[in-house]
């Protein structure tokens, strides 16, 4: 993984603008990337309730409706936390604030994000944070070269 990442940054010092600034502007002044998602208020990194960073703020994610562990099993992966245990409903983690990005999410199980699953449009939905969704992985935690795959993809 070290020799993706040297590469990368190989290309971004050989000033090859495109790739370059398309990995800024990916990049938030937090260090957080569009799309990054993450696990709140759950007893290890591994289990909580998902939100994702989008438009410079992290929200809510996938009201919980047809939530199911395919959708699950994406997220887990996405962090690197192994196989998705359960995907809970009704806020099982507590209810969030602020924007709720994702609705009617419907993952197969193999997409590398979760915004890669059918879903109705980022910020588009029907519901309150009564519904945001949670899961619980197995958290074996593997350590995955985090930054956009397209970067990697073609490597």
């Amino acid at each position: 993984m070290r020799k993706i990442f040297s590469f990368v940054v190989l290309i971004c010092n050989l000033n090859i603008k495109l790739l370059c600034s398309t990995w800024s502007q990916m990049q938030s002044k937090q260090g957080v990337f569009e799309g990054e998602v993450r696990l709140v208020n759950g007893n290890s990194s591994c289990s909580g309730r998902v939100e994702i960073f989008h438009s410079g703020q992290w929200g809510t994610v996938l009201c919980d409706d047809s939530w199911d562990l395919n959708d699950a099993s994406v997220v887990c992966r996405q962090l690197g936390c192994g196989s998705a245990r359960s995907a809970l409903q009704s806020a099982a983690f507590g209810q969030g604030s602020g924007p709720i990005w994702l609705d009617d999410v419907y993952c197969v199980g193999n997409e590398p994000s979760i915004t890669n699953c059918r879903h109705n449009g980022l910020g588009v939905h029907n519901c309150g944070h009564h519904e945001d969704a949670s899961i619980i992985c197995d958290g074996k935690f593997y350590s995955y070269f985090r930054y956009p795959p397209f970067l990697t993809a073609d490597i």
